[in-house]
């Protein structure tokens, strides 16, 4: 359905926000860039004029999407130099969520991390079509590259994302029981009940940036070492809360209500082991996590 080219372009800007923001965050994994590819995508909406473009959705989607892709030069060169393992930003998701950005389409922290290792247009391509649902047609339209290109770019991007996690994905009810499970028993120096839970191979990942001390400086593979980390780095004092971050049953550690760490399992698809554990304590990141709020409703 056409907008009226009368409409006012803020409030025509406002109304697709949410979708562009989803968009953008999914291909760069920050809020701060996120945040600067909107202001640039807005400076091109009102330089253009509302009134002179016909499809205000595809015109912004478009300019978004391009903008994004030329922050990924000046975004991977930080990420080069950044200290220990990138963790995407997470993001409270949900209808408890703060922000109404952030309730659209979610993916999860593991899916995002697979995407760090596409191409730009790879991820770009694998964000519109397979998240997004935008046809090639109209892919190939926004980056101006043939429809057939984008098909094989597609066909790349998702056999490749699929070699490293398969569709299969835990409903919220067993995530939350095991990351419940999995808490007590760090918390409680549970050992052993926290190696039976971790899969032989498991890969523990802390990103703090060189400012927490709950970073390291490269992931932690084994079921041993990771157990082991996980129940030293368990400290009293603190108020730990359960929040849905990217879609998935997660947790937050809280100190005098500011947040330390953004902590989220990844299972195997059977969801009876962890086989990643994603943990976010650079204070960088940690923005869009509130301590206000209830918490995610626990199993029935």
């Amino acid at each position: 359905m056409r907008e009226s080219p009368s409409a006012d372009a803020s409030e025509v800007f406002a109304g697709h926000r949410e979708l562009l923001f989803s968009i953008v965050y999914t291909m760069l994994g920050t809020v701060g860039d996120t945040e600067d590819v909107l202001q640039e995508t807005w400076l091109a909406w009102t330089a253009k004029g509302a009134s002179g473009v016909e499809n205000p959705r595809a015109y912004l989607v478009r300019v978004a999407v391009n903008q994004a892709l030329a922050h990924q030069s000046a975004l991977r060169r930080r990420k080069e130099t950044y200290l220990g393992p990138w963790l995407p930003e997470p993001l409270v998701t949900g209808p408890d969520a703060a922000e109404p950005a952030v309730r659209g389409e979610s993916v999860s922290i593991a899916l995002l991390v697979i995407l760090e290792t596409l191409t730009p247009l790879e991820r770009a391509v694998f964000v519109l079509h397979e998240v997004f649902a935008y046809q090639h047609t109209e892919i190939a339209d926004m980056l101006d590259r043939s429809p057939a290109a984008i098909r094989q770019v597609a066909h790349r991007a998702r056999e490749h994302v699929q070699a490293r996690r398969p569709r299969a994905r835990v409903d919220r009810r067993t995530h939350r029981e095991v990351t419940e499970r999995f808490v007590e028993a760090a918390f409680g120096g549970d050992l052993p009940a926290l190696m039976e839970m971790l899969a032989p191979d498991v890969v523990l990942w802390p990103d703090g940036g060189g400012k927490s001390a709950a970073g390291g400086p490269r992931p932690i593979r084994g079921r041993d070492k990771v157990a082991r980390v996980v129940v030293a780095n368990a400290r009293g004092g603190v108020d730990v809360r359960y929040r849905q971050v990217n879609g998935d049953p997660s947790v937050v550690v809280f100190e005098e209500d500011a947040p330390l760490a953004v902590m989220v399992l990844d299972l195997d698809a059977g969801g009876e082991q962890v086989r990643d554990i994603y943990v976010v304590s650079n204070p960088d990141k940690l923005g869009t996590v509130s301590g206000d709020g209830p918490e995610t409703p626990g199993p029935a």
